[in-house]
């Protein structure tokens, strides 16, 4: 037998105890964007550092001027690319309460109707759950083996939930230990149950806020409508006119860098079998917007994209109060791929909404920062291990999917570190993460974690 097919044994024999190892991480409260629950972050982070170090990757905890770091290196020299896994303990919220069928941090394991398996808690699928994957892999192969097949290193993140405000200045203070050769990114998740994915794209993002004002206070509609400026009516102009009637956004130079994806991949992703009536339907819509010469997956992964993501102004209660307003605010973000330049979308935007404001009327900007798309080398060696070592594990070739939104770490090692990433997840679109009853597949996590002992294996390959 060789040696994987030992590792993946242990894998199947120690699947207990590996749910209770993550059930344990599960019921710790790790909340990281309520100061309420710093203890519980701490103890998270304590929790992850001590299994590290009990299965022989020496492992610390990092403080940081917000939640701490959890660090881990397991170095020897071996041959093959020196990796970096990353995760994050902390979870969101778990408002509103009364929504969740049990406690959010007493997991469980359910049944289905059609028998299937889930781990609910919070956290179970983002992103505990997935990060124990890749834990127990190595903790199976040390186990066996006694060491690792590659030399790996691990960061453990606790403010991905609230912005990971930490996370730059640790980057920079730590980049000498922290940049290897290839990080693997275990955030992401599958195209369906039975068809693993690698995430071969990221869109980018940036945002503003614009706030509209004209007269020195509110007006009454009565004596000063028809002659003064109404704030709404100017704010509701710059929105429609963001758009053209097939879709396109009319800002000048928006699409500069917007790049077409390989013949290739745009029909491997035409052979899915993706149903956009489904993907709405699913929210009680029917009919699709964007570009109109555009299948659907691209206007989710490939083209760049402004929406509205809040408007108001004027009288904001019950009944009527016939003023208009003295001012009026909107909020907006673009989704950006290719080789897009946050910036210049910003200031193409600002541009234009300075071109629709009257002469007595001012508009005052707060900006959202931004980041850039990013998109993997279709020839990366790594890549091409990754879809080797998923398909031995399920069977089925791993689509090379796209992701609508942005995952700020992946770019932050590509330009910080120098450092490629592997996105490989094991999360399905209905785990409800960010919502109530949140849950992880069982079958997700235990193919999850035979998947990573395989993609460590294909890597230290020659």
């Amino acid at each position: 037998m060789s040696s994987i097919d030992k590792v993946l044994a242990r894998i199947d024999a120690n699947l207990d105890n590996s749910l209770d190892r993550l059930f344990d991480l599960l019921k710790i409260k790790s909340i990281s964007t309520d100061p309420a629950f710093k203890a519980p972050c701490r103890e998270a982070a304590e929790w992850l550092a001590r299994e590290l170090n009990d299965i022989g990757i020496e492992a610390s905890v990092r403080d940081t001027t917000g939640h701490p770091m959890v660090v881990g290196h397991r170095k020897s020299g071996k041959p093959g690319p020196h990796v970096l896994f990353y995760g994050h303990y902390d979870v969101q919220p778990v408002d509103p309460l009364n929504l969740w069928k049990r406690d959010p941090f007493d997991p469980a394991i359910e049944t289905k109707p059609d028998g299937s398996k889930i781990i609910v808690a919070r956290g179970s699928a983002d992103d505990k759950g997935q990060l124990m994957t890749f834990v127990e892999a190595a903790r199976a192969y040390l186990e066996e083996t006694g060491d690792l097949p590659l030399d790996v290193s691990i960061l453990f993140e606790g403010e991905e939930e609230s912005g990971s405000p930490s996370l730059h200045p640790f980057l920079e203070a730590n980049k000498d230990e922290l940049s290897c050769d290839l990080a693997l990114v275990c955030d992401t998740g599958m195209w369906d149950a039975e068809t693993p994915a690698i995430s071969i794209m990221l869109r980018g993002m940036v945002g503003d806020e614009i706030i509209v004002k004209a007269a020195s206070r509110d007006l009454h509609s009565g004596s000063y409508g028809g002659s003064a400026q109404n704030p709404n009516h100017i704010v509701a102009s710059i929105i429609a006119g963001l758009h053209d009637e097939n879709g396109k956004v009319t800002l000048p130079g928006f699409y500069d860098g917007v790049i077409d994806m390989p013949e290739e991949v745009t029909k491997m992703w035409d052979e899915l079998g993706f149903s956009v009536e489904e993907f709405l339907g699913e929210v009680g819509l029917k009919y699709p917007r964007g570009e109109k010469d555009r299948m659907p997956l691209e206007h989710l992964w490939t083209r760049p994209t402004v929406e509205v993501n809040g408007m108001w102004g004027g009288y904001q209660g019950a009944g009527s109060k016939t003023v208009i307003p003295a001012e009026a605010h909107a909020k907006f973000t673009f989704r950006l791929v290719g080789d897009q330049d946050p910036d210049k979308v910003q200031e193409a935007f600002r541009a234009y909404v300075r071109s629709k404001i009257p002469a007595d009327c001012t508009v005052d900007f707060i900006a959202k920062e931004g980041s850039p798309a990013l998109r993997l080398d279709f020839a990366m060696p790594a890549l091409e291990k990754g879809k080797t070592a998923l398909k031995a594990e399920w069977d089925k070739d791993a689509a090379l999917i796209g992701m609508g939104g942005s995952i700020p770490i992946v770019g932050d090692f590509k330009r910080m570190l120098g450092m490629d990433s592997l996105l490989i997840g094991f999360g399905l679109e209905d785990d409800q993460i960010h919502s109530p009853n949140e849950k992880y597949n069982l079958t997700s996590f235990h193919k999850g974690i035979r998947s990573w002992a395989r993609v460590l294996d294909e890597l230290a390959k020659d």
